[in-house]
């Protein structure tokens, strides 16, 4: 899947790139007609320990999921907005078959 990854206000390093990039080629098991994704990094100014943001777009066919997670880390919110894009695919996927 390609994956168009942008971060804001920081550099990414190659690690979790990687790791978005195997968390994004995941979904393609659960949904076969994705297009590509946009990932959008952010760090909130809070003093709050929770200022890690991940926004991921999904773009399907007559369609775009779109999921923000925070969290303490860049890798947690990753992984749980990829969790909540696998809910939402496997949804969409059963919604198309019933039709």
């Amino acid at each position: 899947m390609k994956v168009n990854m942008q971060s804001v206000n920081f550099t990414v390093d190659r690690k979790l790139v990687d790791f978005i990039q195997r968390k994004m080629d995941k979904l393609e098991n659960y949904y076969d007609k994705v297009i590509d994704a946009d990932v959008y990094l952010k760090v909130e100014n809070t003093s709050a320990k929770e200022n890690k943001i991940a926004e991921i777009r999904v773009n399907i066919p007559g369609d775009d999921i779109v999921v923000k997670k925070t969290c303490k880390t860049f890798e947690e919110a990753a992984d749980e907005a990829t969790k909540s894009l696998q809910r939402a695919l496997l949804k969409r996927k059963e919604k198309v078959r019933a039709h």
